[in-house]
């Protein structure tokens, strides 16, 4: 099966007008980082200039804060421009029937819309910021933060989902994951290399969506089997996670509830925990990566 997700005249027209913003943005971010550096510098040669009984109530803090603040909503903003243009793309993943997949092939349309997305865009936010460059490092690590969440998720509503379709899927994942960890220096002539923070923010979370898929394509003849390797590979307890996948194997309802206590008692997770509506919790679910991902910052 094959998405198109190529754009129309019009998309290209709005994209035109997106990056025309992305510019103003990025000069904003910079200016106020400019402004930032020498309210500091102005305030200390004030309180080095001024008699001591002054100096020490000399503080440019409001405006320092309000410079600080501004480059944070630039970043906010240049994050926000970029889950737009793969918005479509991760929509598109939902519209594959991925049970009925016979072969695998290269890699989805949707993986080849976002890559491109992401080539056309970094270099050009890196250039734009290349007097920045701790925050154009910031962007990229603010954006996987942000996709890499939103693309696991993606991943848990393709259902049901055949070994042949987790194996597209894996593929995709991968491509997507070689592409992230490449980011900073995506379409650059100088490979820099990627932070610690954000190389173990992206293996993070993309190993995991790896591992989901892998799970979907183990063997569940063995209810106690496929338990153990959930939580071996996943070192997960979340029932609702765990119900997910069961959802992408295309367990019916009773054989879920089944494998839900089982899951329970080989986890060793209280009876109290409460399974009746995890299948109605899709927003929360997510949360956990999203704590994991960023709990170093």
């Amino acid at each position: 099966a094959v998405v198109s997700t190529q754009s129309t005249g019009k998309d290209k027209d709005n994209n035109k007008v997106a990056m025309s913003e992305v510019v103003m943005i990025c000069i904003v971010l910079c200016t106020s980082e400019y402004c930032l550096e020498t309210t500091q510098q102005l305030e200390d040669k004030i309180k080095e200039k001024a008699q001591e009984a002054y100096a020490e109530k000399i503080s440019f803090n409001s405006e320092m804060e309000l410079f600080s603040n501004t480059i944070t909503t630039c970043l906010q903003e240049l994050v926000a421009h970029l889950d737009s243009l793969c918005e479509p793309a991760l929509s598109a993943m939902l519209k594959v029937n991925w049970s009925t997949l016979d072969s695998v092939g290269d890699q989805s349309a949707y993986t080849t819309s976002i890559t491109s997305h992401l080539a056309a865009t970094i270099p050009a936010v890196r250039d734009l910021l290349h007097n920045s460059r701790k925050y154009f490092t910031n962007y990229c690590l603010k954006f996987a933060n942000s996709f890499i969440p939103k693309y696991v998720n993606q991943i848990y509503k393709c259902k049901p989902v055949s070994t042949v379709g987790a194996e597209q899927l894996l593929l995709d994942t991968h491509s997507l994951k070689t592409v992230l960890l490449q980011l900073p220096s995506l379409g650059s002539a100088v490979a820099r290399k990627p932070t610690p923070s954000f190389t173990k923010t992206v293996s993070q979370g993309m190993v995991r969506a790896e591992m989901i898929l892998k799970l979907v394509m183990a063997p569940s003849e063995s209810q106690l089997a496929f338990v153990e390797s959930y939580i071996n590979l996943l070192s997960d307890k979340d029932i609702g996670d765990f119900q997910k996948v069961l959802e992408m194997k295309g367990f019916k309802r009773s054989e879920q509830m089944e494998m839900i206590e089982l899951f329970k008692k080989t986890a060793n997770i209280p009876d109290s925990e409460d399974v009746g509506n995890v299948a109605d919790q899709d927003s929360s679910r997510i949360r956990k990566l999203e704590k994991l991902i960023k709990k170093q910052f």
